[in-house]
């Protein structure tokens, strides 16, 4: 059941980025110097951490997509999902610490 919250919290999550995003991109169109300042405001520790999560967001919201299109297709999918939702979990990790190290390293420490 968790993970099937957590496939649905990071779903709307990756949503309201993608809408943001489209928002302040298309400022460039009507006003490039409001485009630069957004873009300026983005650049901060806090931005930096809150990029940080949604990458989390993503990470998990595509290896459980792939897990639940497993169970979803596969004859044997009901019968290993709570392996592989261990397998998700596990890649997970992996994949989101080495990317919030390097991540949070140049962000914060500015190399």
């Amino acid at each position: 059941m968790w993970s099937w919250v957590g496939h649905r919290i990071t779903g709307v999550v990756i949503f309201f980025f993608l809408l943001v995003h489209v928002l302040d991109t298309s400022l460039v169109r009507v006003s490039p110097e409001a485009y630069t300042a957004v873009i300026g405001a983005y650049k901060n520790p806090l931005m930096a951490l809150g990029e940080t999560g949604l990458v989390a967001a993503i990470v998990f919201h595509a290896f459980n997509g792939l897990r639940v299109i497993a169970v979803d297709f596969w004859k044997k999918g009901a019968k290993y999902q709570r392996q592989m939702l261990w397998i998700v979990l596990a890649l997970w990790l992996v994949t989101f610490a080495a990317f919030a190290i390097r991540h949070l390293s140049l962000a914060l420490g500015g190399h």
